[in-house]
């Protein structure tokens, strides 16, 4: 019944061809955006897939940047997901960053507060789960930049967050999904940090505007860059797609250049 559903996106990242375990398992995915094309719907998409996937083992861990709770939850429910019931379920943690107020560098040597501090709330949530649901959780970033914001402007503080949260990944089976500006940083001269951020990725989920310019039915086109794809036979390969979109009220549609009159 799940395949019947699946769209291009779903294909892309190998969601179509198992459910257990979870396909983004122990993978690192970040969507790279612009501004012209926000790349919002993706992972919103992905809360939604990632909370409706068959095993109900799934949990995510969001840490919001960008926006409360409310701005979410009423987001998801148009796409069919309520996320105050998937809390309470406790298959969904929401730690709102908005209030979030990094310690000054002496305070991070000393490894108290800040990303720290929010590194060890991630880590007992996930270890506080059910045994079957620890190498099932997800966390999710909505905005990297705002974190660097938080940060005071230190990317190293970022990056070592990052890396604390990537050796999850590995030791715990967690996924790790993030949602970056990439214009943010082109145009500024630390092409080292991005560099070292991609380094970790497993998956890059590219959100671009349409070459030709705008159009009334097309509002951008996805490029997904999967390093190590399972496909259906269990086989690993690097695979590579490219579909335009169009952002609905209650979905997106995802189609092939050429596909659409």
């Amino acid at each position: 019944m799940e395949n019947r559903a699946l769209n291009l996106l779903d294909e892309a990242l190998g969601l179509g061809y198992q459910t257990d375990p979870w396909p983004l398992r122990g993978r690192v995915v970040l969507i790279e955006d612009c501004v012209e094309t926000s790349g919002c719907f993706v992972l919103y998409q992905l809360l939604k897939r990632t909370l409706s996937s068959q095993s109900p083992n799934n949990t995510v861990i969001f840490l919001a940047f960008s926006h409360p709770l409310s701005h979410y939850d009423r987001i998801l429910r148009k796409l069919g997901c309520n996320l105050v019931a998937q809390r309470e379920n406790g298959r969904f943690f929401f730690f709102d960053m908005l209030k979030l107020l990094c310690p000054d560098e002496k305070e991070e040597r000393n490894g108290k507060g800040g990303f720290i501090s929010l590194y060890w709330k991630i880590q007992n949530t996930i270890r506080a789960l059910p045994e079957n649901n620890k190498n099932h959780a997800t966390i999710m970033i909505d905005d990297m930049s705002l974190m660097e914001v938080a940060a005071h402007g230190s990317s190293d503080h970022v990056l070592d967050f990052m890396h604390y949260c990537h050796t999850l990944t590995s030791e715990l089976g967690c996924s790790l999904i993030t949602l970056n500006h990439e214009d943010i940083y082109t145009s500024m001269e630390r092409p080292a940090f991005m560099l070292q951020i991609k380094y970790l990725v497993d998956v890059l989920i590219k959100t671009e505007p349409l070459a030709t310019g705008l159009a009334a039915d097309v509002h951008g086109q996805l490029t997904v860059l999967n390093w190590g794809f399972c496909n259906v036979k269990g086989s690993s390969n690097n695979k590579i797609s490219n579909f335009h979109f169009k952002v609905k009220e209650n979905s997106v549609e995802y189609f092939y250049p050429g596909t659409r009159t």
